[in-house]
């Protein structure tokens, strides 16, 4: 198999949150700032994009679309031991062959979970970046042989390197997923690393991430058969 990057440059249109790290909040102020902000927010980023693979005519057996909804919320305003906050997340992922007859869909991945949240303050007790302490269930929501699941803990901690760049770090621990998913872990490994750049303030930002799976670095050709095929059937 030839050995592919798991290298991922996307452009998202979407409000530049990053900006609460490269602030350096204080405490008084995060804590205002969670008591006030809505109880539903972004989680992960929700897009809709559609089109054809390169090496394909356009048809409406080749041109297909994706799109993923993904919302966090808040379970309590109120400050849980260390300092932490409860919250719920939710993502779905599908594949769609919308421009084929009876606009079927291919595949639907179904993501909740639920962790907690925490500041993190340097010395001058001004905000150092945010951790997260993670449970998650992913699956295709389908039983017998067709079903596709796992379940990790992830620790996850995300930091601002300066105004305009943020860093995330997530590692997680997957279990429950071999009888399904006996590939898995080869294919989407035990962490990631992304860099966000903040190119136009509130408008334009930039997302690098890096994967790695066990056995070898992966690229968008073998990243689907993780998360989409390992069990070789029709969806």
């Amino acid at each position: 198999m030839k050995k592919q990057y798991s290298l991922i440059l996307t452009l998202v249109f979407i409000l530049c949150f990053g900006q609460v790290f490269s602030q350096r909040l204080s405490r008084e102020k995060i804590k205002d700032t969670i008591e006030k902000m809505p109880t539903f927010s972004i989680h992960k980023d929700n897009y809709f994009i559609t089109g054809i693979s390169t090496n394909t005519d356009i048809s409406s057996k080749t041109a297909d679309a994706k799109y993923q909804i993904s919302f966090k919320a808040l379970v309590t305003r109120n400050t849980l031991p260390f300092e932490t906050h409860m919250f719920l997340t939710y993502t779905q992922k599908a594949f769609w062959n919308v421009y084929e007859f009876s606009s079927p869909f291919r595949e639907l991945n179904f993501n909740p979970g639920i962790g907690l949240g925490k500041p993190v303050y340097n010395k001058k007790d001004r905000l150092a970046g945010m951790a997260y302490l993670q449970l998650e269930h992913e699956s295709n929501g389908r039983d017998s042989i067709y079903s596709r699941s796992w379940n990790s803990l992830s620790l996850s901690y995300h930091t601002a390197i300066n105004k305009n760049l943020l860093l995330s770090v997530k590692g997680w621990l997957p279990f429950r997923y071999k009888k399904d998913n006996p590939e898995l872990i080869d294919y989407v490994g035990y962490g990631k690393l992304s860099l966000t750049y903040n190119l136009i303030p509130n408008k334009l930002l930039i997302d690098l991430m890096l994967r790695k799976g066990i056995k070898d670095w992966n690229g968008l050709k073998e990243m689907p058969k993780a998360l989409s095929t390992l069990k070789k059937t029709e969806v």
